[in-house]
């Protein structure tokens, strides 16, 4: 049984003439003839009656004509979802991003990405790394925007920019005469850090190993447990102490007062490679294309964002 077969049976039934049955299926009457009764042996019952002059269905033909019908859509819609298939940019995408990269990308790429992919809207996500890699391993979100070092089974990873650290301070501190601060200048500071889970909190800890030392013994570091970089920036711009942040993170313009200030270090600078990730299986390389090519448009158009 073919779907060729069931949709001469169709057309038949419909016109109850095999010639106008075989004309509107582009086959020879004689084709389509055979083709039938081989469809009526293979099923061991007879589909039409035939005589001279008309073709008449059977009451057991009336059913397997009307399933017939059924089956001949549903594989139009089998038909339909591969053509929306190839169009890759055509449907959702799943992304996820790191709490330290995601308010700070999103707004920049969201607008850049419905004008080269208007019909590919994001499903965005924002999380630490561990969560954000469970959910692509299950298949819950189809990339993620991460910090390198990133390794996972089967995930394929490319590096998208990279970004240097700077110093966020009050606008009155006294490190605003200078134009660049030494790694080693923090330790002399109230250092406000994010809580434990982010991963910008141990390039932190990586670019300046002696800042360890003083989270285990009474100090001015600050954690600011379970907060993010926007309320730490708040923290600065209050006078609470300095911390660092990725250069997109800044935001010194969200003051109108010029609460706030920042340098960058000296060199070599901390800084870091952010990447996407995807699963080596998924079947559509060109939303990850776009999604990667909206990014670099963004970067050339506004490198430092505020």
């Amino acid at each position: 049984m073919t779907l060729t077969e069931l949709r001469y049976i169709v057309t038949l039934a419909q016109e109850r003439h095999f010639g106008r049955a075989a004309e509107r299926c582009f086959v020879s009457q004689p084709t389509l003839s055979v083709a039938v009764k081989k469809l009526e042996e293979e099923l061991g019952v007879a589909l039409f009656e035939r005589s001279k002059s008309t073709v008449q269905v059977t009451p057991m033909g009336e059913k397997i004509v009307e399933q017939a019908q059924r089956v001949l859509e549903q594989s139009s819609v089998i038909k339909e979802l591969a053509t929306a298939g190839r169009d890759q940019l055509a449907s959702p995408l799943r992304l996820g991003a790191i709490y330290t990269i995601g308010p700070y990308l999103f707004p920049h790429l969201v607008p850049a990405l419905a004008a080269s992919a208007p019909q590919m809207p994001l499903y965005i996500e924002e999380g630490f790394t561990g969560n954000l890699r469970r959910k692509l391993r299950n298949g819950e979100l189809d990339a993620i925007i991460i910090a390198l070092p990133f390794t996972e089974t089967d995930v394929v990873t490319k590096a998208l920019y990279d970004e240097e650290f700077e110093v966020l301070i009050p606008a009155d501190h006294p490190w605003v005469e200078r134009t660049r601060i030494d790694k080693e200048a923090l330790l002399d500071e109230r250092l406000l850090l994010l809580g434990e889970g982010h991963c910008f909190r141990d390039q932190i800890l990586e670019a300046c190993p002696a800042i360890s030392h003083k989270l285990n013994s009474p100090s001015n570091t600050l954690t600011a447990e379970g907060g993010s970089l926007e309320t730490i920036r708040h923290m600065v711009a209050s006078k609470l102490g300095i911390t660092v942040l990725p250069r997109s993170a800044i935001g010194t313009g969200h003051y109108e007062s010029g609460l706030l200030a920042s340098r960058p270090f000296s060199p070599p600078a901390p800084s870091r490679t952010v990447a996407i990730a995807w699963r080596a299986s998924f079947p559509r390389p060109r939303a990850i294309d776009a999604v990667t090519d909206a990014i670099a448009h963004c970067r050339q158009a506004d490198p430092e964002p505020a």
